[in-house]
């Protein structure tokens, strides 16, 4: 279904902020990006998403097979037991002694699901552990080939926000927005980048993933 997602400012990155703008997907494809009058008028027929804030391109987790694999991410039903952050360093290494397949597995879907909530559509990778590559594969999320310096990170160094540290939107993401790509981009409920920066990618409320929505804050 051809969709028409609107938001105060459009960032494609490598090109210039669009206010009010919007960006129109036909299936997994950006077809149009610019000011929402003329994407509006060029797609009558297309169903319309009004976002708060800021449309940008979605984020690449540098750190995804640090947090995949040297973190635990607790089910809900264990927050009493083990709260609701992720587990790593020593807390990690105890807990992981006690893992059966079944909750390794859960803990890397949790995982995946977490950084969809902060507006990641890609992986740096490569995945060498077979769960995680078979988990990975099924979300939907792009596996970046090659790794990235840092991305064996340490603790304290690794954080779900790909914005973590200081780190620009242009250097945190894959590709820009641009008419005929695949249609990856997310949704932050700030007013600009430098808020986006500032705030960091707790603020997604929104994240699509080749064209579906795939996280929606509630």
């Amino acid at each position: 279904m051809l969709t028409v997602h609107a938001a105060p400012l459009v960032l494609p990155v490598g090109a210039a902020a669009v206010e009010r703008g919007a960006v129109a997907v036909d299936g997994d494809r950006i077809v149009a990006l610019g000011p929402y009058e003329t994407v509006a008028a060029a797609h009558p027929a297309a169903r319309v998403r009004q976002w708060p804030g800021v449309i940008a391109p979605g984020l690449r987790q540098r750190h995804a097979e640090w947090l995949l694999t040297r973190c635990y991410h607790p089910d809900p039903r264990e927050a009493d037991e083990l709260g609701a952050d992720p587990l790593s360093g020593e807390a990690f290494a105890r807990l992981a002694r006690e893992l059966d397949a079944s909750r390794w597995a859960g803990s890397v879907r949790r995982g995946l699901q977490q950084m969809l909530r902060y507006g990641t559509t890609h992986l740096t990778g490569p995945f060498r552990d077979p769960a995680v590559r078979t988990a990975v594969s099924r979300s939907g999320l792009v596996e970046v080939p090659g790794s990235v310096p840092g991305s064996d990170s340490t603790d304290g160094e690794a954080d779900l926000d790909p914005l973590a540290g200081g780190r620009d939107l242009p250097g945190s993401v894959h590709a820009p927005l641009v008419t005929g790509a695949r249609a990856d981009f997310a949704v932050f409920d700030v007013p600009d980048e430098a808020a986006l920066v500032a705030a960091g990618a707790g603020s997604c409320v929104v994240t699509v993933l080749a064209g579906r929505l795939v996280h929606r804050r509630r």
